[in-house]
């Protein structure tokens, strides 16, 4: 897959809540996800189980209400970004947060192998 096509196919998958469909067809066995801050378990998940983690993690605690996914953004052969705009609710406390973070992605042999996330903290 081209750079575009995979960029395409992940903008599309998470429109329509194929995030963990994603991971299996588009990241690399060994795919590395960074966070900007420790939430506790570091700012590092590697490997394919440590990204369907953090994902488990995401609906397990939290129900999106509304969210917007940009078009990507290209940067040269090997790099893309998309802007995330999610209004979700805390299923354990109820409390509704808006979140704009900015996702780089990183390619190599055909993969996602690389993505990092940018957010403001309050």
């Amino acid at each position: 897959m081209a750079l575009k096509e995979i960029a395409d196919a992940l903008v599309a998958g998470c429109r329509e809540g194929r995030e963990t469909e994603n991971l299996d067809k588009l990241y690399a066995a060994d795919a590395v996800s960074v966070e900007p801050v420790d939430m506790g378990e570091g700012r590092e998940a590697k490997g394919m189980d440590a990204l369907k983690g953090k994902h488990a993690w995401w609906d397990a605690t939290f129900e999106v209400l509304d969210a917007k996914v940009s078009d990507p953004f290209p940067h040269g052969d090997d790099r893309f970004a998309v802007v995330f705009e999610v209004k979700a609710k805390n299923k354990e406390d109820g409390e509704v947060s808006d979140m704009k973070e900015v996702a780089v992605y990183h390619v190599a042999n055909e993969k996602i192998v690389r993505e990092e996330f940018f957010y403001g903290m309050s």
